[in-house]
């Protein structure tokens, strides 16, 4: 089982760096805009896939910050935030390293930001969610990236596998 969850982080990483490198190129403009989306802009929806991956992280590891709300900016400037977002990326990566199968199909218990009730689940059920919630937002932040008339990279799960050789085995 853990090879699929190293593929999904490495998977991850890439998407965000492919995705980054062309939201770099966008005017400050276009990037802050508000265009309707849940977190309104490309710069509200990269600082929210930061926020909920440092929850995430501080549940699994029990370190680092944990915002308390969903639509935190905290960045205001893109390479500010591209710093922290190759630092988180790769606080995943390592992380999912030094995860073992046991580790995997151990249960994890969190509260909701906004239920202060306990949920159990396995850990691989919690991290399956979390790889998810990265590409659903990452898919708004592409679409509004192309519909400002930009061309946006490929995130296909399989051009990564190709290129990678991850998943391929």
């Amino acid at each position: 089982m853990k090879p699929y969850f190293a593929m999904l982080a490495a998977y991850n990483a890439w998407c965000n760096q492919r995705l980054y490198d062309v939201v770099a190129g966008l005017s400050s403009e276009e990037y802050k805009a508000d265009r309707g989306a849940f977190f309104k802009s490309i710069h509200g929806t990269f600082n929210h896939l930061l926020v909920a991956d440092r929850i995430w992280m501080k549940r699994f590891t029990g370190k680092g910050e944990a915002p308390s709300r969903l639509d935190e900016i905290l960045f205001e400037e893109f390479g500010s935030l591209r710093d922290a977002r190759w630092k988180e990326d790769e606080r995943i990566l390592s992380y999912v390293d030094g995860l073992s199968d046991a580790d995997l199909t151990a249960r994890l218990q969190y509260s909701a930001l906004s239920n202060p009730k306990l949920i159990e689940q396995p850990l691989a059920s919690v991290l399956l969610h979390f790889f998810n919630h990265q590409t659903h937002h990452r898919g708004q932040a592409h679409a509004l990236v192309t519909s400002l008339g930009h061309e946006a990279p490929s995130l296909d799960l399989a051009l990564f596998q190709r290129i990678s050789g991850m998943g391929m085995q």
